[in-house]
């Protein structure tokens, strides 16, 4: 029988919020409820993005609140060599070419823009242009569409030719893009259940066709509804979330937990971290989790 193994994988381009514990908690107990697995990744891929010293912030928030994960911590900015190697598979295929075009030049042109950013037209498919000192993009007119069952928000599917065009695997400045260090991570670590926030419904369609060129497994994937501030907008280092409290965070795993669906005894409040988080997994209902968002970031004074 396959070992559940689940991940949480924060990019270290600032500290840790409510919207990122419910996230942590979530894939936690999803993978400890099956007396499974559960990683934790580092994604700092984006090297400019990355904030010094929040990586280490991470392991000590996720510390204080009580979770233990399995094995070492895993950096995709020590993999470099991984994602070159399947990018280069890609390649070979023919699936993956060269691009000259900048957001600026396809804004310039009208390229219209849909729910993941502007909708690549397939400008530079024929060129033939060499790899160095270009993106590389991958070929998406192969599949109309791609879709899938997540387990709370049900068949979710998208049209890439469409909605999103030939994707970017690499920049024009080297640096690998988000959707192939995720890929190849998750099919390298073993992971076989996803669970992350709704804002990734559609690239997980982006996630499973390149899955497929690359002839990787497929996870089963939950998707989160998102965590508000009292403005109505999602929770993220972008919109200024306040980092984790550590002065309580029994308090703050049952907000977590209660944004969730679960139905936990206030009287855990008293407890330790470690405690709340025995009795989450002891009593997780994934059933109870619904698609509609939740006031609870304002409730308790996010």
């Amino acid at each position: 029988m396959t070992t559940p193994t689940g991940r949480f994988a924060p990019s270290p381009s600032g500290a840790l919020h409510f919207g990122s514990l419910v996230a942590a908690l979530a894939s936690y107990c999803e993978a400890r409820s099956r007396q499974g697995r559960w990683l934790l990744r580092i994604e700092d891929v984006d090297t400019p993005r990355v904030v010094a010293g929040a990586g280490d912030q991470i392991l000590r928030d996720l510390e204080a609140f009580g979770f233990e994960w399995d094995g070492g911590v895993v950096y995709q900015s020590e993999r470099f060599d991984q994602y070159r190697h399947y990018l280069e598979q890609l390649i070979d295929q023919g699936d993956c070419y060269a691009c000259e075009c900048s957001r600026r030049m396809l804004r310039e042109q009208g390229v219209q823009s849909g729910a993941l950013g502007l909708i690549y037209p397939g400008l530079c498919r024929t060129r033939g242009l060499a790899p160095e000192n270009h993106s590389l993009r991958l070929l998406t007119e192969a599949d109309q569409r791609v879709g899938f069952r997540d387990r709370v928000y049900g068949e979710f599917a998208l049209d890439l030719p469409e909605c999103v065009g030939d994707f970017v695997l690499r920049r024009r400045d080297n640096i690998y893009a988000y959707h192939l260090a995720v890929v190849v991570d998750d099919e390298l670590q073993g992971i076989n259940q996803v669970v992350r926030g709704a804002d990734l419904l559609e690239n997980t369609c982006l996630h499973l066709y390149l899955q497929r060129r690359l002839g990787f497994s497929t996870p089963s994937y939950m998707h989160l509804p998102l965590v508000n501030n009292a403005d109505g907008v999602k929770l993220s280092k972008q919109t200024g979330a306040d980092p984790l409290d550590h002065r309580n965070p029994s308090r703050l795993l049952l907000a977590a937990l209660s944004h969730l669906g679960q139905q936990p005894p206030r009287d855990l409040e008293d407890g330790n971290p470690r405690t709340v988080l025995q009795w989450s997994c002891d009593h997780w209902n994934a059933a109870a989790i619904t698609p509609q968002r939740s006031p609870i970031a304002e409730t308790f004074g996010y």
